[in-house]
């Protein structure tokens, strides 16, 4: 969306030069050299290589221009139907944008245009690097949290003092800025894994263009313009990786927020005097405690069971819940992390994972109980609906009607729209057209 919007934002501006351009129509002599300025001004604006303002990328644009296009060639592009005329400037745009970004890389131009493939190669682990150490700070206040509300569970007076303190919330929030986080630091490594493809292809072109453009002033468009293009659309790649970083880490800054409430709520002293005597764990470490346990299928006949190294892609499985114990949310009312090891339950196709043996032994004598209890929990706290997936349990169970108090689903919506041309057909003058009634009726009369 945000690519999208960048889009439109730059063909309307150009939008107006686009129009002056196709709705030319053999145009006289001295009128051949207004309409070739044009060409210019909206393949340099359109490229994004630099500004009118600036002399040496005018220059180089112009030479590139010329190349591949000499104004001799005006007639021809005058007569084209206005859709091929649009065709034909955004393979001009590209076929120049290739031939500067191929002068930079052999230095012979170009100093002006941004080195974005240097630039990303600091934005990208940048902006990884600040995911990573929010996502670590979320880590560690959730375990925490987790550890004092167990502490309430095994110790009625401890839950006493704890009863002011509002840490379900604080575990859940918590959660769900770390869920975020997740989801932003996958989108950036994805761009990195990206960006790494795209500087293969962009050194391949490169040395094919070399190879094939060795210092000649005269070559084969056939051979060369594709590789031109090639390259401008990479460069093209380059500046949306750019763009989709940038929206990133501004996003990585904003959510910064939440931890600073956080902070506000639960200052480093009070937590630290409400963690004494409380053992802290980690989600690995609590995984790694149960990795000995695991559910003896044997026992519960009726029941689909699945291990590592009986499932096929067993990694790639969807478990419900993001992967929290599915008996812990209801009776213990906070998420847990799940354990596949232990043995994900099939059922009803949906496969759920459990904390310890003895959580999904009992989960597992009645499945449809715990669900339940589940869902009465997501009333009671409905950050957990979106949290833990559960849009599609209150979908099934017809809870449309309290669709104002209960969060069924996102649904994304963007503007758009669309523009019909004014004048499709080439103009036709008709002089003795008139549209006057009383003009009308002076002709009559006179005839």
């Amino acid at each position: 969306e945000i690519l999208g919007q960048q889009r439109r934002v730059l063909e309307g501006r150009l939008a107006p030069l686009l129009r002056a351009i196709t709705d030319s129509h053999l145009p006289m002599e001295q009128e051949m050299g207004t309409v070739y300025l044009k060409i210019f001004a909206y393949v340099l604006h359109s490229s994004g290589l630099g500004t009118s303002r600036d002399v040496e990328v005018c220059r180089e644009v112009t030479a590139a221009l010329q190349s591949v296009f000499p104004r001799r060639d005006m007639i021809i592009f005058t007569s084209l139907s206005k859709k091929n005329k649009e065709l034909q400037l955004k393979n001009l745009t590209m076929i120049v944008t290739g031939i500067l970004l191929y002068n930079k890389e052999c230095g012979k131009g170009g100093s002006t245009i941004d080195d974005l493939r240097a630039i990303l190669n600091e934005a990208i682990p940048s902006a990884t690097w600040t995911a990573e150490e929010r996502l670590n700070t979320c880590h560690m206040l959730a375990h925490q949290f987790t550890a004092l509300l167990e502490s309430m569970q095994d110790d009625p007076l401890r839950s006493t003092q704890l009863s002011s303190y509002k840490l379900k919330e604080a575990l859940f929030n918590v959660r769900q800025h770390e869920a975020f986080l997740c989801n932003l630091l996958s989108d950036a490594t994805t761009a990195a894994q990206e960006v790494e493809k795209m500087n293969v292809h962009f050194a391949a072109a490169i040395e094919k263009l070399k190879n094939v453009v060795p210092n000649k002033i005269f070559f084969d468009s056939e051979d060369v313009f594709p590789l031109f293009v090639a390259l401008s659309n990479l460069w093209t790649g380059f500046r949306n990786k750019l763009l989709l970083i940038k929206f990133l880490t501004n996003m990585i800054n904003e959510l910064q927020q939440f931890s600073e409430i956080q902070s506000q709520l639960f200052p480093n002293e009070v937590l630290s005097s409400l963690l004494e005597g409380v053992t802290v764990k980690s989600d690995v470490e609590r995984i790694r405690e149960t990795m000995g346990t695991r559910v003896n299928a044997s026992d519960f006949k009726d029941q689909e069971w699945l291990f590592p190294e009986t499932t096929d892609n067993f990694d790639q499985l969807l478990i419900e819940y993001r992967g929290f114990c599915a008996h812990t949310i209801g009776v213990k009312g906070f998420p847990l992390p799940g354990n596949p090891a232990i043995g994900i339950l099939k059922h009803k196709e949906r496969y759920y994972a459990f904390s310890s043996k003895e959580a999904a032994c009992l989960f597992a004598q009645d499945p449809d109980k715990f669900i339940e209890l589940n869902i009465e929990k997501a009333k009671e706290h409905v950050e957990l609906i979106q949290l833990l997936k559960l849009q599609h349990q209150f979908v099934r169970l017809e809870l449309a009607a309290n669709a104002d108090k209960y969060l069924l689903k996102c649904t994304a919506g963007c503007d758009r729209f669309t523009q019909t041309d004014t004048h499709i057909l080439p103009p036709t003058i008709v002089k003795s057209y008139e549209w006057n009634e009383w003009e009308m009726r002076r002709r009559a009369i006179m005839l």
